[in-house]
């Protein structure tokens, strides 16, 4: 069972899937920082105000929230749609993270009963026990068992053909973190297009001088929608590659162990029941009078 032993162990696939699902979940949050104002003399030993009483310094600007600036410049459409498709990204993570695992799709206990029943000559409870699991060895199991009275070959044929078809069904899943891989940026283009095109409309007027300082806060709030599109894109492309990587390694090890069964159980079900003690001993017995 060292093959199981070596996969219990965490891989550093699942904690980049922790550190993604952070990232999702965390806002850029940035402190409003301000000055305080030092105090103004209120007079001099003379009596009369102070030169810095009459004329006080510009106070410096604050400094803008960007978690705010985010969440304004996301406005009442854009902001609904990518937080729609936030929710659902994160949610095909969690999925795929517990579905997409070893000890899931072959679990070490079901092939422990299963080989110990197929050993006891006992493959009627053999292909009930299959029958009832839901891992992924168990559907290609019973689907080879209900053939394999036509031999192991044509048994092995049909367990292949139950491994690529439940693969294609998890298969979709890993899609959709693609779809969202690719529709992230998408809708941020669209949103910085649409921003772009107000903050020109604004430029073109004529007669008017427009104030540099609105243009670059329509420009920045253009430019946010894409920042927002490309982070949901970076974890959906990422987690794209690592699930398809793990499900493809999860489906060669499932046709593995697959084969493996098949064959011992076929080859056990070929091998003639070796007779019980209390057969052996009446054989055993009833042969003295004949020798004598």
């Amino acid at each position: 069972m060292l093959f199981f032993a070596r996969r219990r162990r965490l891989r550093w696939a699942d904690i980049a899937v922790l550190c993604v699902l952070m990232f999702l979940m965390s806002g850029f949050l940035a402190p409003t920082a301000g000055h305080a104002q030092p105090p103004d003399d209120a007079a001099d030993k003379s009596g009369e105000p102070s030169a810095a009483a009459k004329a006080p310094e510009p106070q410096p600007a604050a400094k803008a929230n960007l978690f705010k600036h985010i969440v304004v410049s996301a406005g009442p459409f854009f902001g609904p749609v990518l937080l729609l498709v936030s929710i659902g990204l994160v949610a095909l993570i969690v999925l795929l993270s517990m579905d997409l695992r070893l000890q899931v799709a072959i679990p070490p206990a079901f092939v422990d009963e299963f080989t110990e029943t197929v050993n006891k000559r006992k493959f009627r409870e053999a292909f009930d026990l299959a029958r009832a699991d839901n891992s992924y060895l168990a559907r290609v199991l019973t689907a080879g068992m209900g053939r394999l009275q036509y031999g192991i070959e044509d048994a092995r044929e049909t367990a292949y053909h139950t491994v690529d078809s439940v693969k294609t069904s998890k298969e979709q899943l890993i899609t959709y973190l693609a779809t969202i891989g690719s529709l992230g940026p998408m809708i941020g283009l669209v949103g910085t297009v649409y921003g772009m095109i107000l903050s020109f409309m604004v430029l073109s007027q004529p007669g008017k001088t427009p104030n540099p300082q609105d243009l670059a806060s329509g420009i920045s709030h253009a430019l946010v929608i894409t920042l927002l599109g490309v982070s949901l894109a970076v974890p959906a492309i990422f987690c794209h590659a690592l699930f398809k990587n793990r499900l493809n390694r999860i489906t060669m090890d499932t046709a593995n162990v697959a084969d493996d069964l098949l064959t011992q159980m076929y080859h056990n079900s070929k091998r003639p029941a070796s007779a019980s003690p209390e057969v052996r001993a009446v054989a055993a017995t009833s042969a003295k009078p004949a020798e004598a």
